[in-house]
């Protein structure tokens, strides 16, 4: 059960408070490029802002709801966080696209999203170098820039533009290219932007009619809620081996407009 009214609309200022703070701060790194590289894995680039980021939107997290839980990518990505279900737990991904980030592309964001007892909450995506930030909240649409948003009308796949993404690592690439390829053959045109939570409030701005890719919780906790929010579907093109709790669960993920969902779906699941 999704806490009262009030208790969610200061989550949310709260969030899209330090989702634009966060933003200024990756706007400044990157403009003076007073940022550093590595590698976690042996193959995901992460950078000094990442991690700087990170740790601003923990520390306000933390003083300001000390009961709270923190689900974030870069310092604390631990399953257990996510299942503690009688607690809000947020959802963070400092900088989503960090090799966007690293390479001056702005297809970037900073995604905050709220999970509480099973459900998405709120969702919050700040694409600074943009200068559009997307919410939503649970049962009350989608916005950009305070603006409402709704997804495209589009009812033809021939008409559509599908985005995806690639993943760090390559051994998954074969069944991948099979599903761009099927997708690419039916629909207008694919996109591969490089920000997964960009993409999904993509589509909920009529931007995209559709992306689909296999994603952890900080990629797609706040962008899924922000695209529903504005009226797609949301389902999953083969069946889940992660353990994630299903509503930040981003394996096999797709997000389409309603018009297009089964066709969409039978041509990955086929794939």
């Amino acid at each position: 059960m999704v806490s009262e009214p009030l208790e969610t609309d200061e989550w949310l200022n709260f969030a899209k408070s330090i989702a634009t703070y966060a933003g200024q701060m990756m706007v400044e790194a990157r403009n003076k490029a007073v940022f550093s590289t590595d590698y976690k894995a042996d193959h995901e680039l992460v950078t000094s802002a990442d991690l700087a980021i990170d740790a601003y939107i923990c520390q306000q997290i933390t003083q300001t709801f000390p009961d709270h839980v923190i689900l974030s990518e870069e310092s604390s990505p631990k399953l257990a966080l996510a299942e503690l279900a009688n607690k809000p737990v947020w959802v963070i991904d400092p900088i989503d696209g960090t090799v966007n980030f690293a390479h001056g592309h702005r297809h970037v964001a900073v995604s905050i999203g709220l999970y509480l007892c099973g459900e998405r909450v709120l969702g919050v995506v700040n694409a600074p170098f943009l200068e559009e930030c997307f919410w939503a909240v649970k049962g009350k649409g989608a916005y950009l820039n305070g603006e409402r948003l709704f997804v495209s009308q589009q009812t033809q796949c021939r008409n559509a533009l599908v985005a995806t993404g690639f993943p760090y690592d390559k051994s998954t690439l074969p069944s991948i290219i099979r599903r761009v390829s099927v997708i690419l053959t039916k629909c207008q045109d694919i996109r591969r932007n490089g920000s997964a939570a960009l993409d999904l409030c993509w589509v909920a701005a009529g931007r995209l009619e559709a992306y689909f890719e296999s994603l952890k919780p900080w990629d797609m906790a706040a962008g899924a809620l922000i695209a529903q929010e504005a009226g797609a579907t949301i389902g999953r093109y083969e069946p889940i081996s992660s353990p994630w709790p299903e509503a930040i669960n981003g394996e096999a993920l797709l997000v389409s407009v309603p018009a297009l969902y089964e066709e969409l779906l039978s041509l990955l699941s086929q794939a």
